[in-house]
């Protein structure tokens, strides 16, 4: 069972949560999203009560939360009041809080007498901090079968329920596959997750990110060259379809293959035969095609920009990924396994450990809180990335402390937390410094970049070849990127965050050097 940052426990079966309510039905819940003890993080409680019109109290000693692993525990931290909160029923779906003994803030703001928070502030969710402690997350959740495995991904919400339960539907199928999801939400594993759990999984999974394959090489690379097709072909070499042979071929951005290519792959779906580049005999291919992106391909369909028969041969079945700010029940869990992860990689594992209930965390709520309400727009990727840099920037202090970066990031969005980040910007209007906070943010994607600031990719090209404080992948030495990548240990977005460059833009000029 691997481990990675969508993947959870070792476990492959999750038992199926406690409830007072088993029919489906949404009834509001708590899911912690931060405690002192690591391991309680995405424990949940359904307030079973509210739904048969009933006060639901919550204290340090009761009730109990239940965990994926079936395990039942109250929140039991010393902080939290005896007097308990109580959650109670309020006109028009809403929910009223009354806070009881316990300091409580919602969202950011204290609590101080009874706060009622609308159906539309529940639906969303609302992040509470008790007693500057504990984090937990007022949202409608739903009673649900879990499927038998987990597939690697982390995550008890519905919409990972829905991903896991297409994965076990279609994973032993040779069905192709388009997985729709914005950047960061974990395409290429769900990828994975179907090649591994499927018929094919003895044979090869070949990956490949169109938007990173130059359009003169995109033949070649795809589908092979013969000696001699072009000067330089000095040899016959097979392409990716070949090597996916038997095995599964996962295409992610495939928005951003060229018309040309379009044409070339509909004619291989359709015969299972390629063309390498100066071939006059065609090659027959066994493979089951994955492909993924984030652009809304019904509208190129629409616009002519990508072919509709296409689509339609992609598409035999579509998994749909959330983001993260769709499934904030599942931010504890996240998080609890990044700081595992870059603990350990650190030797720190021991500031993970949970003995003194009295003693200071290492992470502090506040910030926890703080990550809780921000809206992740590059999705756990993101998550992931900002994990490292608060662990990595505490190493060796009592806690962790976010640099000026982070404080900056969290800030910005603090206010907005469930929006998507979005403003209308003039290209010719923005500075320099105002260009390069908005490429940190999104991970130096330019498609991200353009949809935060509201500009067209168009726009973003032309005003980032007026700013020289923008480095180009083609400009990075092979000395700096050997040096680079043996520091992060191969680790392509740590070297991302370093070189400040795109990850396909990285990818492909480390290929172009041959540094593997």
């Amino acid at each position: 069972m691997t481990s990675d940052w969508l993947s959870g426990t070792t476990a492959t079966t999750r038992p199926a949560l406690s409830s007072r309510k088993s029919d489906g039905t949404a009834v509001p819940a708590l899911t912690i999203l931060y405690h002192a003890d690591l391991e309680r993080l995405g424990d949940m409680l359904f307030l079973g009560e509210l739904a048969a019109g009933r006060r639901a109290e919550i204290s340090r000693a009761r009730p109990v939360f239940t965990g994926a692993d079936g395990r039942v525990q109250p929140l039991a931290d010393p902080f939290i009041s005896r007097k308990p909160m109580a959650f109670s029923n309020a006109p028009n779906g809403s929910v009223q809080l009354n806070p009881g003994g316990t300091a409580v803030l919602a969202d950011g703001s204290p609590v101080t007498d009874a706060r009622v928070f609308s159906s539309g502030e529940v639906a969303r969710g609302v992040v509470l901090e008790l007693a500057d402690r504990v984090v937990l997350l007022l949202h409608m959740a739903t009673t649900r079968r879990p499927t038998a495995e987990s597939f690697g991904l982390i995550g008890e919400s519905a919409a990972m329920a829905r991903v896991r339960s297409d994965i076990e539907r279609i994973a032993d199928l040779d069905t192709s596959v388009l997985i729709r999801g914005e950047t960061g939400t974990g395409k290429e594993l769900v990828a994975r997750a179907v090649h591994q759990y499927g018929a094919r999984r003895s044979g090869p999974f070949v990956g490949a990110n169109m938007g990173a394959v130059p359009a003169s090489l995109a033949a070649s690379e795809l589908f092979g060259v013969e000696r001699g097709a072009f000067t330089g072909a000095d040899r016959t070499r097979n392409g990716l379809f070949q090597a996916a042979h038997r095995g599964t071929l996962f295409l992610d951005e495939i928005g951003e293959a060229t018309p040309e290519i379009q044409v070339m792959l509909l004619r291989v779906l359709e015969t299972k035969e390629v063309f390498p580049v100066g071939a006059r005999q065609p090659r027959t291919v066994d493979i089951r095609l994955l492909a993924a992106t984030d652009a809304d391909l019904e509208a190129m369909s629409a616009s002519g920009s990508f072919r509709a028969p296409l689509l339609h041969r992609l598409g035999g079945y579509r998994i749909q990924l959330p983001p993260l700010r769709e499934r904030r029940e599942d931010l504890g869990r996240l998080l609890g396994s990044f700081l595992r992860t870059e603990a350990h990689a650190l030797g720190e594992a021991h500031r993970l450990a949970y003995r003194d209930p009295h003693a200071t965390p290492w992470l502090p709520a506040p910030l926890a809180a703080r990550l809780a309400r921000y809206s992740w727009p590059g999705n756990v990727r993101e998550l992931k990335n900002v994990i490292s840099q608060l662990v990595i920037g505490s190493r060796g202090l009592d806690k962790i402390v976010p640099s000026p970066a982070i404080e900056d990031l969290l800030d910005d969005h603090g206010s907005e937390p469930w929006g998507k980040p979005e403003k209308k910007t003039k290209p010719s209007a923005l500075s320099d410094d105002e260009l390069l906070t908005a490429l940190r943010r999104n991970r130096w994607e330019v498609k991200a970049t353009a949809a935060h600031l509201g500009i067209s990719r168009t726009s973003l090209h032309s005003r980032l070849e007026k700013c020289d404080r923008v480095r180009k992948a083609v400009e990075l030495g092979p000395e700096e990127l050997k040096r680079c990548r043996r520091d992060c240990n191969g680790d392509l977005d740590k070297m991302v965050d370093i070189l400040e460059v795109s990850r396909a833009a990285l990818a492909r000029r480390l290929k172009e050097l041959g540094i593997e």
